[in-house]
């Protein structure tokens, strides 16, 4: 039958699923190597194999994030650990107003506008990492540039990673399942998103005279 041919869609499908283990346990490692302080390092380079998926050009994936991760150490290090101390400040922030009496609403508020402005700042920022070299500075700035401009894809970005997200935690069985393939799905998700944002921003700047030249075993200029 067509479905089982080694074309057909559950090949395609089992292929896809394969690879999605391989890169989160790629992730796993590449985060748990380094006591966690790894874990931008990993992410910027997992988000290089996610971005070839999208692309539909991805090769072996181990050997290709382990080049990835060794070229991406110096800037994924630092953003990485901005990240997770941001985000855990937002975290906080709603920890304070759960727990303190008579909290003022404007904690809250600022729970919100802060989250925010951290999502934008990073969640194409290890992307754009991956794919562009820059300034760890002009990264995260550039991250939130594209999420305000196109502030409809981003925030339909952010309402499937929070269903993912909620998915994984939903019971024993999705918590196992999330452990095997919930990073790279997460990864691939932003992935899927910021890709064609990329490609759509790099056309209309090489319409204004801009040039970029790609090539796969390095990064572009940004």
């Amino acid at each position: 039958m067509k479905m089982f041919d080694i074309d057909g869609p559950l090949y395609r499908f089992m292929t896809t699923l394969m690879n999605m283990f391989i890169l989160s346990m790629c992730w796993l490692v590449g985060t748990i190597i380094g006591l966690g302080l790894t874990i931008g390092v990993s992410t910027v380079a997992a988000s290089d194999i996610g971005l070839k998926m999208v692309d539909n050009r991805e090769g072996y994936i181990v050997k290709q994030f382990i080049k990835s991760y060794k070229k991406n150490l110096k800037q994924g290090l630092p953003l990485g650990i901005m990240a997770v101390i941001a985000f855990y400040t937002v975290y906080m922030d709603f920890e304070l107003f759960n727990k303190i009496e008579d909290a003022t609403i404007f904690l809250l508020i600022w729970g919100f506008l802060s989250g925010a402005i951290f999502f934008c700042g990073f969640v194409y920022s290890f992307a754009l990492s991956a794919r562009y070299v820059n300034t760890l500075k002009n990264t995260i700035t550039n991250s939130f540039r594209i999420a305000t401009r196109y502030f409809g894809r981003t925030f339909l970005l952010l309402i499937i990673l929070v269903i993912e997200s909620a998915a994984f935690i939903w019971n024993m069985m999705m918590i196992f399942i999330g452990f095997i393939i919930g990073p790279a799905c997460i990864i691939l998700t932003v992935c899927m998103f910021a890709g064609p944002i990329f490609k759509d921003i790099q056309k209309k700047n090489t319409e204004d005279g801009v040039e970029y030249y790609e090539d796969p075993d390095s990064n572009e200029s940004l």
